[in-house]
């Protein structure tokens, strides 16, 4: 999206820019969503993140000591760190545990809960974990957990993600040790959303975060830092980095120059600007697997746009294979449509070949009626085959890919015209203009593809922001939601695929190997596949298990 409008997930976000969630039931609160959505990736990059190091990092690469300052760069801010407002619900969160939580290989396992519950039918029942407490020393209860779905899910607050528990008809909590989620439907996905990390019941409006996780609010610097401290009576013990500095930069070519004068323990940058840390003493590249892909999204309702056989002739000429090699420096792979090869939910009959076909797309052109014109850009009826793609500025890789399709565009008659902006001037501009975005999950296929392409979500922000209307889809992916089904609901998002990749809505360019840098020697590290915001598994997702290497 988000991400482009960041990261969720999407882009901007994403998602965090957040992504995946405008809320179905609430649509007036697409503008907050979307905010929160364009910095969801580097959120919960940045809240997720708490690594390890030390603001000077010692002579030699060595690891700080237990009790250093840790300082990790990060690409965005969040808006907010309240998981009722949409901060972190997916599990990313140093601050905040969430009933469930998951491991770098995306299994699910228990956290405040005491156990995996049986998910089947309308009825959900989980028994809290004994002796947690709140980072300012409150019992957990199962007050809390009902209060804080009840809060996401009450239309008064306006939550942004409150569509992502459109499932829930209420949250009961009938002791202290035991809640129960009333479901309007068999939702299959209900344990993954149990990871929206939980607040105390009293909570008030403008308060300092509390939450149960490993990591406590300390101080919020806007626009320049967060600062956590460790929770030494976290139920899962205590973490070894004692202090985080969460520093933030979106400039990528910022971010690389900051990590390299030491400024930073770790940070993530595009694969290319790794490069120069790939053989430097003390220094660690990392790489993760990820279902985070990089596309266009097209306005469908501009005449050049929304022409079916631009977008066609587009996916045609695009060279996915330069792209990987020459921009991800091979750190990726070409992408054909919103979930990932590799993940069961993948539907193989949308692959198509990393290699142009010019030839081809130029006679899609030709026969929709799209000639040759002045210039050498193509017209149809007077109207030139001209449009304009927009990408967030500081982001160095969408900068890459937009230039690399309009380098290709231009081969086939198609001229597009790259245009680098800020998020406020990209929000109102998508209805009209095309955008690089960033979204994916390998998570349940429920997750962000019901906002992105389900019609009640057109023009929603970041969700469906190209106002994409297909019944059928629609159909589908209320059965897919409603389904407990394995098999039926393997069928419908094969189908969802399917007509996603046949009415070309987006140009999926590339998926993306996150890659990271890290100073010091630590154990603890583990790496999974990771969603586009970066929320879960991977590197920085056991960041409170990490430890000093000896």
């Amino acid at each position: 999206m988000g991400g482009a409008g960041p990261a969720w997930v999407g882009d901007r976000g994403y998602l965090p820019r957040k992504l995946t969630y405008c809320d179905l039931l609430a649509t007036t609160n697409t503008l907050l969503y979307c905010r929160l959505v364009r910095r969801r990736s580097a959120i919960f990059v940045a809240v997720v993140l708490a690594l390890a190091a030390c603001s000077a990092p010692s002579q030699g690469g060595s690891a700080p000591k237990t009790d250093d300052t840790v300082v990790l760069g990060l690409g965005s801010e969040p808006d907010t760190l309240d998981p009722v407002l949409g901060y972190a619900p997916d599990g990313g969160s140093l601050l905040y545990d969430g009933l469930v939580r998951r491991t770098p290989d995306l299994k699910l396992e228990p956290a405040l809960a005491e156990a995996l519950p049986r998910a089947e039918g309308t009825t959900v029942t989980f028994t809290l974990r004994q002796g947690v407490s709140f980072h300012d020393g409150r019992a957990l209860t199962g007050a809390d957990v009902a209060y804080t779905y009840g809060q996401v899910l009450k239309p008064a607050n306006n939550s942004p993600i409150r569509g992502d528990y459109a499932a829930i008809d209420r949250v009961d909590a009938p002791d202290a040790r035991t809640v129960v989620f009333h479901l309007k439907y068999p939702y299959a996905p209900i344990l993954q959303r149990a990871t929206l990390g939980i607040v105390p019941k009293d909570s008030l409006p403008g308060a300092a975060p509390v939450g149960t996780g490993p990591y406590a609010f300390v101080s919020w610097t806007k626009g320049d830092k967060v600062t956590l401290r460790a929770n030494e009576r976290y139920w899962g013990g205590a973490p070894a980095i004692k202090k985080l500095v969460l520093a933030y930069t979106a400039d990528d070519n910022a971010r690389a120059t900051r990590m390299a004068a030491g400024e930073f323990t770790a940070t993530e940058l595009p694969p290319k600007a790794v490069a120069r840390f790939r053989n430097q003493p003390g220094s660690k590249v990392y790489e993760a697997s990820s279902a985070d892909y990089r596309g266009v999204m097209f306005p469908l309702e501009q005449p050049v746009t929304g022409d079916i056989a631009i977008r066609k002739a587009l996916g045609l000429a695009v060279d996915r294979g330069a792209m990987v090699a020459a921009i991800l420096a091979g750190a990726g792979a070409p992408a054909f449509g919103p979930i990932a090869p590799g993940i069961d939910w993948h539907n193989p009959v949308v692959d198509g070949s990393a290699t142009p076909d010019r030839a081809q797309a130029v006679q899609i052109l030709e026969q929709a009626g799209w000639k040759a014109g002045p210039g050498g850009v193509r017209t149809k009826n007077g109207t030139a085959a001209r449009f304009t793609l927009m990408y967030p500025a500081g982001d160095s890789l969408r900068k890459e890919l937009a230039l690399a399709v309009a380098s290709d565009a231009k081969k086939i008659g198609i001229d597009v015209e790259t245009a680098g902006l800020d998020w406020d001037a990209i929000e109102p501009r998508m209805a009209k203009d095309a955008l690089v975005m960033g979204y994916g999950t390998p998570f349940d296929p429920d997750y962000t593809n019901y906002e992105l392409f389900h019609s009640s979500f057109s023009g929603q922000g970041f969700f469906n922001p190209g106002h994409y209307k297909n019944p059928e889809v629609d159909r589908l992916l209320d059965t897919g939601r409603r389904s407990s089904d394995p098999s039926i609901r393997k069928k419908v998002y094969d189908e969802v695929q399917r007509h996603i990749s046949q009415d070309a809505v987006w140009l999926y360019l590339v998926y993306l190997k996150h890659t990271y840098v890290v100073r010091g020697n630590w154990s603890g590290l583990a790496v999974g596949v990771e969603p586009h915001e970066h929320a879960t598994g991977g590197l920085f997702g056991t960041v409170a298990s990490w430890k000093p290497a000896s």
